[in-house]
């Protein structure tokens, strides 16, 4: 590709962050020129957070409807898995499982409660007044 022909089409990273292409130069030498973007790639960007979204909302709904604990809508709003928050909090998979019925969530320590609110970013009482309504404070 010509560095005259990069694409430079907007995409939801334009303000963030460019990539870098290498494209050949007049005299037919490669060099590295940096792209905002191509369609197709925004596109597909596009759809994966469509997809995030969708999966913010129905944790939020789960915990609304009082079937997960807000540790499921707080590890799907900060993007993460089991293994991920595992990693982070140091608890065990299936104990963050347990976790995330709302039964087990309301028995948790107030350590317990602290380490997910600092991985989370929030307070414990932002953690434990979450009801699945207030979705809009977090995600705007």
């Amino acid at each position: 590709m010509k560095k005259d022909s990069l694409p430079q089409d907007p995409s939801a990273l334009k303000n963030f962050t460019r990539e870098v292409c290498y494209v050949k130069d007049e005299d037919g030498k490669y060099e590295q020129g940096l792209s905002t973007g191509w369609n197709v790639k925004a596109d597909a960007l596009n759809e994966a957070w469509v997809e995030i979204n969708r999966r913010i909302e129905e944790a939020a709904k789960q915990v609304e409807l009082g079937k997960k604990s807000p540790v499921l809508f707080f590890m799907e709003l900060r993007l993460m898995d089991y293994p991920t928050l595992s990693g982070y909090t140091g608890f065990w998979k299936f104990t963050i499982k347990r976790h995330m019925k709302p039964s087990v969530f309301k028995k948790l320590s107030e350590k317990k409660l602290k380490i997910y609110a600092k991985v989370f970013k929030i307070s414990v009482d932002e953690l434990k007044s979450f009801d699945g309504r207030n979705i809009d404070r977090y995600t705007k």
